[in-house]
């Protein structure tokens, strides 16, 4: 896989404040950008991800911005390495989710730019609560492999147009992507994309390239519909 940055784009890495920690993140804006997607990482992962980076550069290539945060600190991540309890706190992350909404509403080169979120595993639940909490802000949502379910009745608030793709092969995931998706009863357009022989991480030949297709035209769509309706907000360097 090739993660380099797009042509024509630069990756910098920045902090984020959220709440009371300091969150690292790395930015990529190619030029003119559309639309900037923020990256919620799954179970176990990290803002280096090889599945996030190659999903985040095709939709460079298509004039979005990305930006892969870690939502846990360095020692966060130390206690949950053996615990696993934090990757499953989905208040906690979609805590961190909105507080790196909240930033790049304020960033002088992202404040203009509608929100997409990309969300993985209970990265995609963290996903869906931040975006009930920003619904003027966050124009979509694209989850890949998700666990949806994890928003609970969080799943009625959300307003986001939502697209949720799962493995052929990852049954039971499937089944819970079906009963998230039946609850998300506030979105007008709304998606479950079903990819064949797929199984959990997209690991099989052409079933990530997928994945960023689909994500791809699902985020120029609705970000492009959102350019100019979200409440613009004062940007600071």
């Amino acid at each position: 896989m090739n993660n380099s940055p797009s042509i024509n784009s630069e990756e910098r890495s920045v902090q984020i404040q959220a709440g009371s920690v300091t969150l690292e993140g790395n930015l990529v804006l190619p030029e003119e950008a559309h639309g900037v997607v923020l990256f919620a990482h799954g179970s176990g992962s990290s803002r280096h991800s090889p599945r996030n980076r190659f999903v985040a550069q095709k939709l460079q290539d298509a004039g979005l911005a990305t930006l892969l945060i870690d939502l846990l600190t360095l020692d966060e991540e130390t206690v949950d390495i053996h615990t696993a309890h934090l990757r499953f706190n989905i208040d906690l992350l979609a805590e961190r989710l909105v507080g790196a909404t909240d930033w790049l509403t304020q960033h002088a080169q992202t404040a203009d730019l509608p929100i997409g979120y990309f969300g993985a595993s209970t990265g995609a639940a963290a996903a869906l609560v931040a975006a009930a909490e920003r619904p003027d802000i966050v124009a979509a949502i694209v989850s890949r492999g998700g666990r949806p379910d994890l928003a609970g009745e969080t799943l009625r608030h959300v307003q986001a147009p939502t697209l949720l793709i799962v493995g052929g092969h990852d049954e039971p995931v499937i089944d819970l992507n079906r009963e998230a998706f039946d609850q998300l009863s506030r979105i007008e357009d709304k998606q479950l994309v079903i990819v064949p022989g797929a199984t959990h991480l997209f690991e099989e030949p052409g079933a990530l390239e997928k994945v960023a297709r689909l994500a791809a035209d699902w985020f120029t769509r609705h970000l492009n519909l959102a350019v100019g309706l979200r409440p613009q907000k004062e940007a600071q360097v």
